[in-house]
């Protein structure tokens, strides 16, 4: 495929990330942020991420910063999004994205839950509007979600996935912009079952790490849920979710225990204390785990 060139709007945990798969695969990437801070150690950043997947580090040569999003998308042919998830936030990047970068030129949103269509509502030319969904950290997990919003032309849907699988990532075509896309859907509906679990006094929150870590979690890397459920038999899955089914958490808002937690400042890596406590010798040796157990994923597993 033609090297298209790639603007990274947002130079932070995932943006950075983004630009070292693209510069990896030879893309010329210009990344930008408004925070100077951040925009100027994004290289440095880059050049870390690189080594910790065994990457060459003269892919730091195709990535240049930008000061403005202006000048990081005037030669792009695909943009990336890659801002906090915040709805006006990302509504004001999309109209100057429109504005900047040239007519033909992709624009996606990296965003994990947010409907497209609405990211998009104050552009016009919704037909290149997409949503690629990368999952943390990006340079190791293989998946990114395409997402189709309403106006998006088909060809670019097909364009966009060409190109990553063409990076090497799994890109697979979400075709209805829903809230929380596929992926986030799924994870989410774990997560409320297992607050809701420790909420209700059922368990407490190291019990439910160990029964996901060590049973269904060992398999699903290897075994979808859809796979078991044929794997099992439909009729047994049938039988089983007649029985379970009423019983599992139908909540529609986040439980007591999490808003507590958040309002007494337990914010998890952020402030040392979440659902557990965190030393940073702990949240090192814990993104090191991630990390090593995610490359060795990589090297063992069939995408």
């Amino acid at each position: 495929m033609q090297k298209e060139a790639v603007a990274i709007i947002g130079a932070g945990l995932m943006g950075h990330g983004l630009a070292a798969v693209f510069a990896n695969g030879g893309h010329e990437v210009a990344i930008t942020d408004p925070f100077p801070d951040v925009l100027a150690s994004a290289k440095a950043r880059i050049g870390t991420t690189l080594t910790s997947v065994g990457w060459d580090q003269a892919a730091l040569g195709r990535i240049t910063p930008h000061a403005t999003l202006k000048n990081a998308v005037a030669d792009a042919g695909i943009v990336i999004e890659a801002a906090p998830e915040k709805l006006p936030l990302k509504q004001g990047i999309f109209a100057e994205l429109e504005a900047h970068a040239p007519p033909a030129a992709l624009l996606c949103s990296n965003t994990s839950v947010i409907p497209i269509g609405q990211i998009a509502a104050r552009v016009a030319s919704k037909h290149r509007v997409l949503g690629t969904h990368w999952w943390n950290p990006p340079h190791l997990v293989p998946l990114v979600e395409v997402i189709q919003a309403e106006g998006t032309d088909p060809a670019n849907v097909a364009r966009m996935i060409a190109l990553l699988t063409e990076l090497g990532k799994v890109a697979v075509h979400v075709k209805k912009d829903v809230p929380g896309f596929v992926g986030n859907r799924m994870q989410h509906a774990l997560w409320r079952e297992a607050i809701a679990l420790v909420d209700a006094g059922v368990c407490d929150a190291e019990t439910v790490n160990l029964v996901v870590k060590n049973s269904f979690g060992r398999r699903l890397a290897v075994l979808g849920p859809l796979e078991s459920a044929d794997l099992v038999g439909t009729d047994l899955t049938l039988d089983i979710q007649n029985s379970v089914l009423p019983h599992l958490d139908r909540s529609t808002v986040p439980t007591v225990t999490l808003k507590t937690m958040v309002a007494a400042g337990k914010l998890g890596f952020k402030s040392n204390e979440g659902f557990k406590v965190w030393t940073e010798d702990g949240k090192a040796a814990l993104r090191a785990k991630v990390t090593k157990h995610l490359k060795l994923l990589n090297s063992i597993l069939p995408k």
